[in-house]
């Protein structure tokens, strides 16, 4: 491991601190970031976006970009980082069934800190799966300027603490 990259995620665990109902309509939770190093940038985008300008201070500084700056996606990738750091790693998340939106606001550039906000929008049992309940959350990334540079709006999949005893058990695979 070299400098600049992160540090190995820790495994899930196996009994999560964070549960469905842990996270009612209008809960808001604030994630420290980290720095965006030029190192980082031109990695990711090598091996996943190689425009140009992600991969060379020259064109990054001709495009409308104004320098070298950070995919979209290793934008999202960092997000999402940030986010497993936080809570995800320590919850009943069952993943995601999609995205809603996703915008780009602003160019994140190497020297940029990037924080996360998350909050819950909507909350509802899955109707089809009783024991995992769904959560409608918006996600606003922004730089050391309290620039937003990202919004996205997207479900996840949590499994609830308690199951209603009236419900059917989910049916084995």
């Amino acid at each position: 491991m070299n400098a600049e990259q992160p540090p190995p995620a820790p495994r899930p665990k196996r009994n999560p601190r964070y549960f469905w109902e842990d996270f009612p309509i209008g809960h808001v939770m604030d994630f420290e970031g980290r720095p965006v190093s030029r190192e980082a940038v031109i990695a990711f985008a090598s091996q996943f976006d190689p425009q140009p300008f992600h991969l060379d201070d020259e064109a990054g500084a001709a495009s409308v970009f104004g320098g070298l700056c950070a995919s979209g996606w290793h934008t999202c990738a960092m997000a999402m980082r940030i986010m497993c750091d936080g809570y995800l790693l320590d919850s009943s998340s069952q993943g995601s069934p999609g995205i809603d939106s996703l915008r780009w606001l602003k160019p994140v550039f190497p020297g940029d800190t990037l924080r996360l906000r998350m909050e819950i929008l909507e909350a509802r049992p899955m109707n089809s799966k009783p024991h995992i309940g769904l959560l409608r959350s918006r996600w606003t990334m922004r730089n050391q300027h309290e620039q937003p540079v990202l919004t996205m709006e997207g479900w996840g999949m949590f499994g609830r603490r308690e199951v209603p005893h009236d419900l059917p058990a989910p049916a084995a695979r």
